[in-house]
């Protein structure tokens, strides 16, 4: 039997010699795969099909066994099922329309793939025809919008939401999905929005639409105006904008840290490097979606920024591991639906007893279980005793630690060095901002100092292995010309004097970190190489803290000698600091505070562009293996029509 066969759903056998019969569905559908109109000799043929439980597998199957000559002769019959279809969408009984939607899905996935190598405009033609595609694609987009808005079943929503995102992710590259065209032309923006918005649809269908909405904003967006990206640039709704957040704050990703945080003090090794897989995965496979409508919130949405840094939504976190939710006939496909009762109801609790947290702060929680390594590293590099009964903070505390602690955790031979030049550029952004306002924040700077020192030394000890594939001197440079901010304007953000002392002290105390780069830049930068122009440039950067050590060294030894003392303490080296400033003599440096500004487009364009490839495929896989099931959708429909 073949495998078409075995999907064309076989009743019984009537004897050992003759074929299994098959559903009536099967038949219809095989009517509908020869060259004749099927409605011919059966007037009645497309109503009688809506009404019978769609068998998807073969429907797929049938159009992906045709070749292409095959498909196109049987075309009229294709583009007719299509506009049946949607006509079907606007019918009064709810079957019809659950059979439609599932029908229009097993059309677009079919014909898709099997005509991978096809344009965009020939499946369009096999699908829709190009003579009717604009007004037929019209249709078909207002009877979504009209299933999405209105007062009818959770399920039928469900099931919208499923077909247009298997409609947006058939092709791996969505940009490559012409038929996409006329969902920017006959926008669901507003569909989309009042399912965020509506405290009845926003629970079930939330996760959903918001994934729907990244991808959407992601089609074609540095080729042509996106009409999504223009609307979600400009929404100024507030409750649309916290139920947005709310959304990323309660999807697994977020859920699954507060389960790291409810078993954190337990510290057994086996149970961190589950658990911390465990997030790795969530991340790769379920949340890149959340997080890219997260970054597009935030990078073209600047009310949202708002929502994201002061908000503090978090209620009660529970102390037993989150039960996934079972997916129900109104469970949105493929996904892990919010928590009914928190997303149902038009307000938050304010209960002073249950723990809160700002979502921003949130995520960075999130980021630093996410990044951990825990291959013979202790998985919280900041000590526990630091972290309880900690005052209010300002957020930048807390991407300072996240900083920090990804510095910490991520010196090895396999050197991430873009995400390395992207930590110290936010580090010197935040201090830029600093010492443009004048803020003097109150943060443990030693622990950035000597996270610093400790990556110069790094670069140091794995110089030959990191230059094979690096250019290490960019990021020592970064990393320097940081020291050169807190020493040219740390009296500006610095919180008291005794910190811009406590900065000169930990540079005299790791002075031979300072003067084994400077030696080894100065050698490289004095020899004919690819390197030279780098190293010279941290050459040139080290002036002000080789001036900080050789000025105050001697001072220290001499010192010392005078009080007969063989190792000096914290204290005394800082007394001698404080009472040696007048006479060290520094230069002043141009720059230090000058950053490029973030743009996407066209150094990050590529990483989006894989970032949404991998979202549309498991998009796609979720779609295509996780459906409702039809026997309760039917059940829930006869009872109704």
């Amino acid at each position: 039997m073949s495998q078409l066969e075995k999907k064309a759903g076989l009743l019984r056998r009537t004897s050992s010699s003759k074929k299994p019969l098959k559903e009536k569905v099967v038949l219809m559908y095989d009517e509908i795969f020869a060259k004749e109109d099927p409605a011919k000799n059966n007037s009645r043929f497309w109503d009688e099909l809506f009404l019978m439980k769609v068998n998807l597998e073969y429907l797929e199957a049938k159009l992906e066994s045709l070749d292409g000559d095959e498909v196109m002769k049987i075309k009229d019959n294709i583009n007719s099922l299509f506009h049946h279809c949607v006509q079907a969408l606007a019918e009064e009984h709810q079957i019809k329309v659950v059979n439609a939607l599932q029908t229009l899905c097993a059309l677009f996935r079919g014909v898709h793939q099997k005509n991978k190598s096809a344009s965009g405009f020939d499946i369009i033609n096999m699908l829709v025809g190009f003579d009717k595609a604009e007004l037929r694609m019209k249709d078909l987009m207002e009877s979504l919008d009209s299933l999405l808005c209105g007062e009818g079943s959770e399920s039928l929503k469900a099931l919208c939401l499923k077909l247009l995102l298997c409609l947006v992710t058939v092709t791996d590259n969505i940009s490559q999905n012409t038929i996409l065209e006329y969902v920017m032309i006959n926008s669901i923006f507003e569909a989309i929005l009042q399912i965020l918005s509506d405290v009845s649809t926003r629970g079930q269908h939330g996760y959903d639409a918001v994934v729907l909405l990244a991808l959407l904003v992601n089609y074609r967006k540095y080729e042509s105006v996106n009409p999504y990206i223009v609307k979600l640039s400009i929404v100024d709704d507030e409750p649309t904008l916290d139920t947005f957040m709310l959304i990323v704050m309660f999807s697994p990703c977020v859920c699954v840290s507060r389960q790291y945080k409810d078993k954190e003090e337990e510290n057994h090794g086996g149970f961190f490097s589950t658990l911390t897989s465990m997030v790795r995965t969530h991340l790769i496979l379920t949340n890149e979606a959340i997080l890219l409508a997260l970054y597009e919130a935030v990078h073209l949405n600047r009310n949202f920024i708002t929502v994201l840094a002061q908000s503090h939504p978090e209620i009660d976190i529970p102390t037993t591991p989150i039960t996934p939710v079972p997916t129900t006939p109104t469970t949105p496909l493929g996904t892990t639906p919010l928590s009914m009762d928190m997303m149902n109801s038009s307000e938050l609790p304010l209960d002073p007893n249950l723990q809160t947290s700002n979502l921003l702060i949130t995520f960075l929680k999130y980021s630093s279980i996410v990044m951990q390594d825990t291959k013979g590293l202790n998985t919280r590099h900041r000590k526990k005793a630091a972290e309880k009964n900690v005052p209010s903070r300002p957020l930048v505390c807390a991407v300072l630690d996240l900083m920090v602690e990804f510095i910490v955790t991520h010196m090895m031979k396999d050197f991430p060095m873009d995400l390395y030049m992207r930590c110290v550029q936010v580090i010197h952004k935040l201090i830029c901002y600093q010492k443009k306002c004048r803020i003097r924040l109150h943060y443990t700077w030693r622990e950035l100092w000597s996270a610093l020192i400790n990556l110069l030394k790094f670069l140091l000890s794995n110089e030959t292995v990191l230059l094979a594939k690096h250019n290490i001197f960019h990021l020592a440079l970064l990393v320097v010309n940081l020291f050169n901010m807190f020493i040219t304007y740390g009296d500006t953000f610095l919180p008291t004097s005794n910190s811009y002392d406590e900065l000169y002290y930990e540079i005299v105390r790791m002075h031979q970190i300072f003067d084994n780069l400077y030696c080894m830049v100065l050698r490289v930068s004095t020899n004919a190489g690819q390197w030279k122009e780098p190293a010279s440039k941290v050459t040139h950067s080290l002036v002000n803290v080789r001036a900080i050590i050789n000025h105050f060294n001697p001072k220290i030894e001499s010192y010392a000698a005078v009080n007969h003392i063989s190792q000096l303490s914290e204290d005394q080296v800082l007394e001698v600091v404080r009472s040696n400033y007048d006479t060290l003599t520094l230069k002043l440096q141009d720059g230090l505070d000058q950053f490029e500004r973030y743009s996407e487009q066209p150094k990050e364009a590529a990483f989006f562009k894989e970032l949404v490839r991998s979202i549309s495929l498991n998009v796609r896989k979720n779609v295509s293996l996780n459906t409702l099931s039809q026997d309760l959708l039917l059940k829930e429909f006869s009872t109704i029509s």
